[in-house]
């Protein structure tokens, strides 16, 4: 699977040019790609149903949604996820080879909250004939975050609001397969019992960080239902969704702040080009303020297939663990659980 990449125009008419008809030609690509994979979903009239043999076949858009169908559906679950490490969901197009997913679901969960914009008419015209659900929509409206009149979509940085979605999880897959709903509540019930367990980790080394230091900048606003949660100024270069852009007094702004709270490190993230975050570290040292690359986190996806840091317990473990570490604070080398790929 592929990552779709906003093409930008380079300086010189010339190249603007070339780059406006590159834009334009890719957008009318993507255009006809799902305009087709919509007209085919269309003519397909299964109704709502398990299979019926076999395991549940769940559609989940990202990674962290799909984890937890994994935790509370287990061996019962054939999981297909559409948006592996590294995608960022704000820009990802459906493709053929997801709406011929979709069409074979029994199940498809999506995180909701516009996170995955561009896949909501696809997602309405599923609706016709599958069941297809928003797990956000288990999370208590006044716990949501406003940003510019919509909802910020990052709440899996809140270990204990993500765990709204356990519930709601569990009974979806309970009404495809009534006689493993006690498999499915034993599950969802020893996940909310690891949530809070990370939720209690997170707080504790994230509290041991200078106060004055606990400024979590990154590529983009993804965090600030983490640093509500755990009491840290969050500055995002970009806004709550990687189209948007930082002008040039933002960043002016942002570089004051990291001066004046003598921030030691500022963050990368896996889904975005680093070239902002890099630019804000040299306008600090230009100020005569050493600020260092704390490290990669993972916002909008999580880890490499296969390693600890693809599960949700380890996407949030490793941000925390190298969050303290990075801004003055201590935490083990190897995370909560001592499972972290690599030491940090």
């Amino acid at each position: 699977m592929t990552t779709n990449k906003r093409l930008r125009p380079v300086p010189g008419a010339s190249l603007r040019t070339g780059g406006v008809l590159a834009g334009a030609l890719a957008g009318l690509a993507t255009a006809v790609i799902v305009t087709l994979s919509l007209t085919w979903l269309a003519t397909q009239r299964e109704p709502f149903a398990a299979s019926g043999v076999g395991k549940l076949r769940i559609v989940c858009t990202t990674q962290m949604v799909a984890d937890i169908v994994q935790r509370v559906g287990g061996e019962l679950c054939e999981i297909t996820t559409l948006m592996g490490p590294g995608v960022d969901p704000h820009l990802y197009h459906p493709t053929r080879d997801d709406t011929r997913a979709i069409v074979g679901a029994d199940l498809v969960l999506y995180s909701g909250l516009h996170l995955e914009g561009k896949m909501t008419e696809l997602f309405e015209r599923a609706a016709h004939t599958r069941r297809v659900v928003a797990v956000t929509g288990a999370i208590p409206k006044d716990q949501l975050l406003m940003h510019a009149g919509q909802p910020d979509p990052h709440v899996w940085m809140d270990p204990t609001l993500w765990a709204h979605t356990i519930d709601m999880v569990a009974a979806e897959l309970t009404t495809l397969a009534p006689d493993a709903e006690a498999t499915f509540a034993a599950n969802a019930a020893q996940l909310h019992e690891d949530l809070l367990a990370l939720d209690s980790y997170a707080a504790r080394v994230l509290a041991s960080v200078p106060e004055r230091q606990r400024v979590l900048l990154t590529a983009h606003d993804a965090f600030a239902y983490f640093g509500r949660r755990y009491g840290y100024t969050v500055v995002g270069v970009q806004g709550i969704s990687t189209e948007s852009e930082a002008g040039l007094h933002d960043l002016q702004v942002i570089v004051h702040t990291l001066v004046e709270r003598d921030v030691p490190a500022v963050f990368i993230e896996s889904t975005i080009a680093p070239r902002n975050v890099r630019a804000l570290r040299d306008g600090a040292q230009a100020e005569g303020h050493d600020v260092r690359l704390g490290g990669s986190l993972f916002s909008d996806a999580a880890g490499p297939a296969g390693t600890y840091e693809s599960t949700y317990m380890g996407m949030i473990d490793h941000n925390v663990t190298i969050i303290a570490r990075a801004l003055g604070g201590a935490a083990p080398v190897r995370g909560m659980q001592d499972e972290l790929t690599a030491p940090q």
